[in-house]
């Protein structure tokens, strides 16, 4: 048996009937660990559970969530930090100066860096993914980047990833035998890579989980306006969401000349958006400064024709940092990581081929892709009726896609993974 490693997503809603059939696939499983691939089925339930019961949570103490401070060359930075529960012959470990902590004993440490959502850290979704990774064993660290509230994306994102994973990646109790990695989501993914990419930790990066990333910034673009994307010599539709199109706007307050004003608007228009669908922000979009209208009119172009032109009319500043987050301009070749790649086909974000792309920019054997086609949106999954035909055809290779990606997971607790 070929002994692999994989990742799954945050957020899942599976039926727990359908996740028990994924018990089944570990019955006659032989070879490298099987173990840890029965504890890949648990994993899998207790993240599709969520914050309801799962065995995994009967059978495990409930892990500890604490908040953390922390400086990185002088630059100081918050996080959440998820620890597993005591158990006998662990180290002690506490970031107070005191030393006076809680017995703890993880087997590696995992940077999961959420998208660009409004709740950061905090959003539910991610906190049960912690705390699902931390009864796995894992200590997680989930950095607060400011910007990612605001629904802003910046070039800084990467050093600040960067320093999240500096530090727990030194704390040896934290990171035993330097075992270390990220698990990315969404936006995220590109920043992470950036990440990876830098002098001081570079060479400690194990591997980077990446779910429903991109590899070319204005293409993904491109695709979250128009809904319009290219693979093998065709071009595909989906309706995209409208998230990018927020994400891209709140994303250019920082380079507009008269950001307080052209916010207020935006938070108009959104509002509007959110009660009315099909309501006309023409009237509001004529308040906006010249800027913020180029902004507006990429965000609503529907024509990928239009969108280079669109783009270059973006502010100087603006375009100069999504330059910069664009991993398509980057040499990917001194990239030390292992990349797992997930993504949905039904992704209406960011599309799958995004994926694809960045597994083909790194060196050969580097990269694995899991494409998940029909359980998994973006970051989110739903399960049809175990008794439908659906889920017979169409699902149960997804789940035995994502078993085998949180199995991949839980072996880079081991050395030599």
């Amino acid at each position: 048996m070929n002994c692999e490693r994989t990742t799954t997503a945050h957020g899942f809603r599976f039926g727990r009937a359908a996740l028990a059939l994924a018990v089944l696939f570990t019955i006659g499983l032989a070879g490298c660990a099987p173990v840890r691939h029965y504890e890949a089925v648990r994993v899998l339930q207790d993240l599709a559970a969520g914050t309801a019961d799962s065995p995994l949570k009967r059978t495990t103490p409930e892990p500890l969530r604490q908040p953390l401070a922390y400086t990185v060359a002088g630059r100081p930075h918050h996080a959440d930090l998820y620890l597993p529960a005591a158990l006998d012959g662990c180290v002690a470990w506490s970031p107070a100066p005191s030393g006076n902590g809680v017995a703890r004993c993880p087997r590696a440490a995992l940077v999961a860096v959420p998208g660009a959502v409004p709740q950061g850290k905090d959003d539910p979704r991610m906190v049960a993914f912690a705390t699902s990774l931390a009864r796995a064993g894992f200590a997680v660290m989930v950095p607060d980047l400011t910007g990612y509230r605001q629904l802003r994306i910046r070039p800084s994102d990467a050093r600040e990833i960067a320093d999240a994973f500096a530090w727990i990646s030194r704390q040896p109790e934290l990171a035993p035998g330097g075992r270390a990695g990220m698990f990315a989501f969404s936006y995220s993914v590109g920043p992470a890579v950036l990440a990876a990419l830098q002098d001081d930790i570079r060479e400690q990066v194990r591997f980077i989980v990446g779910l429903g990333g991109y590899h070319d910034l204005p293409r993904a673009m491109r695709f979250f306006t128009t809904g319009w994307f290219e693979h093998e010599g065709a071009w595909r539709f989906i309706t995209p969401d409208d998230t990018g199109r927020m994400v891209l706007a709140y994303s250019s307050l920082d380079y507009l000349a008269d950001g307080a004003a052209d916010r207020e608007v935006f938070d108009r228009m959104v509002a509007q958006r959110m009660a009315d669908p099909g309501v006309d922000l023409a009237p509001l979009a004529a308040k906006l400064s010249p800027d913020a209208q180029a902004v507006y009119a990429l965000a609503l172009n529907t024509d990928p024709a239009r969108f280079d032109a669109l783009f270059a009319r973006l502010p100087r500043g603006m375009r100069e940092h999504i330059d910069q987050l664009d991993l398509a301009r980057h040499d990917l070749a001194p990239l030390q990581a292992r990349l797992i790649l997930v993504h949905g086909r039904n992704d209406n974000l960011i599309p799958y081929t995004e994926s694809l792309a960045l597994a083909d920019a790194v060196p050969a054997g580097q990269a694995r892709v899991f494409l998940i086609r029909s359980v998994l949106g973006h970051v989110d999954m739903v399960v049809s009726d175990l008794f439908s035909w659906r889920f017979w055809r169409e699902e149960l290779p997804d789940l035995w896609r994502l078993w085998r990606v949180i199995d991949l997971v839980l072996a880079e607790r081991e050395d030599g993974a």
